[in-house]
């Protein structure tokens, strides 16, 4: 293990529209002139982690939802970092943990798919929070089944504690693993993300790139503006009920077409209806999420609202339902309803 720098500062897992080329993975420049790298990389880790956060550090834009309730990842969320020689492609993964369902087991299930399947795993282990038994159970089984992967230990959050509580963390995750490197981050604080970029491109193959230089996620449009509904109906709730929010587009109604296509000014004037159901599982947890006359539903509408109008360039009219699906997390004709495949 080599500690980076010092403490200042079918369709598979990866999706389907490229092909995961196969080649050398081993350490190297990031790019030099006459090498072009391009691969893949997972974040892996307990839930709340950081991981999602330092996903859209280093894309440089919002790819993934952050919440600080726990389990808020429930896909494998695909950022991509391009430079002139490298191109990253970051795949965030739900926090690994015991499951208590049927959705817990098949998040389970993703997440070792895709650190089965990439260049290079990052292993998140937050800078606030002792290292414990999931981050062993996580080591022990990425050495059994991924053990020709290289790892990279990533003390998260770096920005929460002081200069000796992180390098106390350091010490605790080198004696986890046998790590590739570690490296101290905040993704908040912007401290050392590029150089994480650096060491994650090091160990990709060299090979051309893998999508069109201005393409920072391959996410369905459905499926980014589902997760922005969900992040917002995340927000206050307690309890159970986070676990049991899911939202789903059922419709997407463009505007006319513009007379000036060319007119992005015209765009942003155009009004988009998007339809969203919220699911629940009970129906006391659907009267927490419409609040008192709706009062609730229509907050989470106005701040999901905010997020999707500069994603679609245009004015938004977004239409909430909340539906009861009585343990969907359980049920697996729900679970394929809301997009969770086995």
């Amino acid at each position: 293990m080599t500690p980076a720098k010092d403490l200042t500062g079918g369709r598979s897992a990866l999706g389907n529209s490229v092909e995961h080329r196969q080649g050398s993975s081993e350490a190297g420049d990031s790019g030099t002139e006459n090498t072009h790298r391009a691969g893949f990389a997972c974040f892996v880790g307990r839930p709340n982690a950081g991981k999602s956060t330092l996903l859209n550090a280093m894309v440089g834009e919002k790819i993934a939802i952050t919440s600080d309730k726990p389990q808020t990842t429930r896909r494998a969320v695909r950022g991509i970092v391009t430079r002139p020689n490298a191109q990253l492609v970051i795949v965030d993964t739900p926090g690994l943990h015991r499951p208590r369902t049927l959705l817990g087991e098949r998040l389970g299930d993703l997440v070792r798919t895709v650190w089965s399947d990439v260049d290079v795993v990052g292993f998140c282990l937050p800078a606030d929070e002792q290292v414990g038994p999931g981050d062993r159970r996580i080591a022990a089984e990425l050495a059994e089944q991924a053990s020709a992967t290289p790892v990279i230990g990533i003390v998260t959050k770096t920005d929460r504690v002081s200069r000796e509580r992180v390098a106390a963390q350091l010490l605790a995750v080198s004696a986890l693993a046998d790590f590739a490197d570690i490296i101290p981050v905040s993704a908040v604080a912007g401290a050392q993300v590029d150089l994480l970029t650096d060491l994650l491109i090091q160990r990709l193959p060299t090979g051309a790139r893998l999508y069109p230089d201005a393409e920072t996620t391959d996410e369905p449009l459905e499926t980014r503006i589902a997760e922005l509904v969900r992040e917002a109906a995340l927000d206050g709730v307690r309890e159970e009920l986070p676990h049991s929010l899911a939202a789903l587009v059922t419709e997407i109604v463009p505007p006319e077409p513009a007379s000036d296509r060319s007119s992005s000014a015209a765009r942003s004037g155009q009004l988009t209806k998007v339809f969203v159901t919220i699911f629940v599982e009970r129906s006391s947890q659907k009267a927490i999420v419409l609040g008192h006359k709706g009062s609730r539903l229509s907050d989470v509408g106005r701040r999901a609202r905010l997020q999707i109008e500069p994603l679609l360039g245009t004015r938004v009219y977004l239409d909430l339902h909340v539906a009861v699906a009585k343990d969907w997390q359980r049920d697996p004709k729900q679970l394929r309803k809301l997009g969770f495949d086995s």
